[in-house]
């Protein structure tokens, strides 16, 4: 369990050092205090068997078959703590208390074979249905598919409140998903709910299981769910209990198809967690812009169409081609933003969960089909209205948000005008659509599923009952950055790596990007690693001419108040690249902070001769003069910028400063008071900016009159 009850935490942590004695005393110790016969006969046994083990081996006898023997002790520990964990986390909820109990009623059997029965049964009878006469057909047909979705959702609830698994049952389970005889809905719903299950509870059967299905699966449905499942279950911490899943992953990786899919999941995993930041951006900026571009309005009861000023045409001529060319531009952002892999429908749909429907969790991974009891009455309705089944067919909506369209869609249908309706059922109201090619693909089946599941971990009314793998309270990746798990390292993946954190970057995401640094290989700690890292120096050390690294490096040194080791790397840019009038001014600035106005003032008088418009060099260059004691000069360069409202926070203090060293206080103080309420006070509320008193006073400004301008501006307040 990723959450690991307190009583059960100390277990946990001995077992995943592999401590076998210590996780068993601890094991009883918790045992004595929450009691269960059953748990307790079985620790027993294990107790003994690793005594006499250890009394062999104190003893001296060396036994070959001790490391193996030890490593089976302690996976049946894990086991026995793992089921203790998921009874006492289904009876902290009365949700999954509720689900628990529902499944395991008298009289009901869930064995594997009854299991494969029911399902094998309900393809063969779905195939029946068409030899039925057509007055029965449909009356057979809502009750064939009522009862079996009922018998689905009630597996569903049984594998997510399932203990952990026998090879056995493994085994069966598998058997059933990769069966040409098992309904493919059936098999994708099934691998849902055994990935709730595994995310919530590490279960190495359910692991294998999910891995052997992702490669051997025909069904590319089933295929790309059980890639999601076995992904979102790695867990390092039970690598030291169960190495294996090294082997399995490490024999998955020899397939570059594997490696090819990996990448692409650890992409969509991340633009899946920002999903509600992009849902913000469609919200609030394509939206809005999509309808005034749109010459529609939002009004209290709807959309509506703003009728055309006649004289528009007149006055604006063009502006009606201008509304187009920026309507274009703005469905073009939203679409390039889906086609990246950002997920533009969560935030609509999103407030369109709240039916019944949603109650049960198997409705919220079930794949769309349109004998489904809860819609299929009112599919059957509309059939043959042709905006509904290219939505249903060709819209690029995850399957829980199509079930979402067709509950509001049955409850507005009705309600719309009449030539409306008959729009709609001609198709010629038409959404976006996605081409049967792109449908077909691995990746879109993927981001699909991943919208599903991202929906329900967001939105299910009882899903703090679950682990959550888009949580990202604690650490901003959630459970989603498996890249840098430790079982992809040294493997085919590390080379896939660095475009994974130039999209974390390009997300803002610098604490993930810098966990997957972490693992990188050192022969893969190259410049750009070093400067991803932060330490430009460790880049200019391997690459002494490399004009990015020693670029970082000095704007690091200049941050630290390093000036002189600034100065000399940009003397050896300037050396590399003499045309780069940028590695001349922040030498000048170095200077200037050196005290050497004169070498500084050379370097920015050529700079401001040869482009006299440059703000930066005009802003440097009246710094310098101010810092020199060349007022006048530096006051007409303020000024000049002040006309161009050029003038930058830092501007104003340095404005401020050189007006007060002119004796022109009222002036300066202005200056300075509007840098300071810029930059007031912090969270904590101390003041971020004070005096540069070091400076005044080498320029005659003495204490008394620091603490008069700092009460003239409200500094002391």
């Amino acid at each position: 369990m990723r959450t690991i009850d307190v009583s059960l935490r100390l277990i946990y942590s001995r077992l995943t050092s592999g401590q076998l004695g210590l996780a068993i005393q601890e094991t009883e110790t918790y045992l004595t205090a929450w009691p269960n016969p059953q748990s307790m006969e079985k620790l027993g046994v294990l107790k003994r068997e690793y005594q006499l083990m250890s009394d062999y081996w104190q003893r001296g006898v060396k036994d070959p078959q001790l490391a193996e023997q030890y490593q089976r002790l302690l996976q049946r520990l894990y086991v026995l703590c793992a089921n203790i964990a998921i009874h006492k986390n289904v009876n902290a909820s009365s949700y999954l208390q509720g689900l628990y109990k529902g499944v395991r009623q008298a009289g009901h059997r869930w064995s594997i074979s009854n299991i494969r029965q029911e399902m094998e049964n309900f393809v063969s009878e779905t195939a029946m249905l068409q030899l039925e006469p057509e007055h029965t057909r449909k009356e057979k047909s809502l009750a064939l598919y009522k009862q079996h979705q009922q018998q689905m959702n009630a597996l569903f609830n049984y594998i997510l409140t399932s203990h952990v698994w026998t090879e056995g049952v493994g085994s069966e389970m598998e058997k059933i998903l990769l069966s040409p005889t098992v309904d493919g809905n059936d098999q994708q719903l099934l691998v849902s709910a055994v990935t709730l299950s595994l995310m919530n509870c590490f279960d190495v059967v359910k692991f294998r299981m999910l891995t052997d299905v992702y490669q051997q699966s025909q069904d590319e449905h089933v295929r790309q769910r059980a890639l999601v499942g076995w992904v979102l279950s790695i867990n390092d911490s039970w690598l030291i209990v169960y190495p294996e899943q090294r082997e399995i992953i490490s024999e998955m990786l020899k397939s570059k198809r594997t490696c090819r899919e990996l990448t692409e999941l650890q992409i969509q995993l991340i633009y899946t967690l920002t999903a509600d930041e992009d849902s913000a951006v469609v919200q609030n900026e394509i939206v809005p812009d999509l309808l005034k571009n749109n010459s529609l309005r939002v009004t209290h009861s709807g959309i509506e169409e703003v009728k055309e000023d006649p004289l528009e045409d007149v006055l604006h001529p063009d502006a009606a081609e201008e509304r187009m060319e920026r309507l274009e531009a703005t469905f073009n952002r939203m679409m390039d933003m889906q086609k990246q892999g950002t997920d533009i429908y969560y935030g609509g749909f999103s407030q369109m969960k709240r039916s019944p429907f949603f109650y049960d969790v198997s409705n919220w991974f079930v794949p769309f089909y349109m004998q489904h009891p809860d819609i299929s009455q009112f599919m059957e309705r509309l059939e043959g209205n042709k905006f509904l089944e290219a939505v249903m067919q060709k819209g690029p909506f995850c399957d829980s948000d199509k079930y979402s369209f067709v509950i509001a869609f049955q409850q507005v249908f009705a309600g719309l005008p009449e030539n409306v309706r008959q729009m709609m059922n001609r198709g010629e109201a038409m959404m976006a659509e996605v081409s049967d090619e792109d449908q077909q693909s691995a990746a879109y089946m993927r981001r699909s599923y991943l919208m599903d599941m991202y929906r329900f971990f967001k939105l299910f009314p009882n899903r703090t009952a679950l682990c959550n793998p888009f949580d990202t309270s604690k650490v901003e990746w959630g459970m989603c950055l498996f890249f840098a798990s430790d079982v992809f390292k040294q493997t085919p993946l590390d080379e896939r790596k660095r475009e994974i954190v130039v999209l974390l970057r390009k997300k803002k995401m610098m604490r993930a990007a810098k966990e997957l640094l972490y693992v990188f290989p050192s022969d893969m700690h190259d410049v750009q690693y070093w400067l991803w890292m932060g330490k430009p120096e460790l880049a200019v050390r391997q690459d002494p001419d490399n004009e990015r690294a020693l670029t970082a490096y000095a704007r690091q040194l200049f941050d630290n108040d390093e000036y002189s080791q600034a100065e000399e790397v940009y003397e050896k840019l300037l050396l590399l690249h003499p045309d780069k009038r940028s590695y001349m001014l922040n030498r000048a600035i170095c200077q200037v902070n050196l005290s050497d106005y004169e070498e500084a003032l050379k370097a920015l008088y050529q700079l401001n001769y040869e482009q006299p418009d440059d703000q930066g060099v005009q802003r440097a260059l009246a710094w310098a003069l101010t810092c020199d004691d060349k007022l006048e000069q530096a006051v007409r360069i303020f000024q000049q910028l002040e006309a161009d409202e050029a003038l930058t926070d830092q501007d104003n203090l340095n404005y401020g400063y050189c007006l007060w060293l002119q004796g022109h206080l009222t002036e300066g103080a202005a200056k300075l008071r509007r840098y300071y309420e810029k930059h007031e006070a912090g969270n904590d509320g101390y003041k971020l900016y004070q005096m540069d008193e070091d400076w005044l006073k080498h320029h005659g400004i003495s204490d008394t009159e620091i603490n008069m301008m700092e009460d003239l501006i409200g500094l002391g307040s």
